[in-house]
């Protein structure tokens, strides 16, 4: 791999790193702790989230006309996102142990937990909840597509930075025919990585 583009990788992981621990350090700012996955909030935090809390009633007459009239546009698009669930973890059950590819973990990709934040009303939780299944929905396919990618196409595009996904890091550059042909049988064996339970 260009040297160049695997420190630039190698950055971008650091930097992910960084941001959960930065994400960590809102525990304390926010008044929260997490253990085993379950969020508690300080007494003192839950009274103020309630003084915060907007109604249905008052959400709603403070939203714009046109901002609602949107909202069966955009819960219509839970159905072509629970057929990509049923999809990608029917295709994976079948296809990753033929191919010898480690599953994609898909509960490593869809956390609802905002449901819990008490300065929400039931709108905005719902709206919340939608938001991290549909997300969380495309990241998980995302890394089932780079994993599958990674078994039949491990090259990378000419010009697309874009494009890059987790697994891009082992793919040979765009018109290197040498490389490709020497290491393709090695590239689709190659998920050391993930053999192991992903982190959060």
């Amino acid at each position: 791999m260009n040297n160049r583009l695997e420190s630039l990788l190698a950055q971008i992981k650091e930097l992910e790193k960084e941001l959960v621990l930065e994400a960590q350090k809102k525990e304390e700012q926010f008044c929260y702790q997490i253990h085993e996955k379950k969020v508690r909030f300080t007494e003192e935090a839950k009274v103020r989230h309630k003084e915060l809390k907007l109604s249905v009633h008052r959400y709603l007459f403070d939203s714009d006309f046109f901002i609602l009239i949107t909202v069966p546009v955009i819960w219509m698009c839970l159905i072509p996102m629970l057929l990509a669930d049923l999809v990608g973890c029917i295709y994976q059950f079948i296809c990753f142990p033929i191919y010898g590819i480690p599953k994609v973990n898909r509960s490593n990709y869809i956390s609802f937990d905002r449901h819990k934040l008490s300065y929400l009303n039931f709108i905005e939780k719902m709206n919340c909840e939608y938001c991290a299944y549909v997300n969380g929905i495309l990241a998980y396919c995302t890394e089932i597509a780079a994993r599958t990618e990674q078994y039949w196409c491990p090259i990378k595009h000419a010009g697309c930075a874009k494009c890059a996904h987790s697994r891009y890091k082992n793919f040979v550059d765009y018109g290197d025919a040498e490389q490709y042909r020497q290491k393709i049988a090695e590239i689709r064996r190659d998920f050391k990585d993930v053999e192991a339970p992903e982190s959060v």
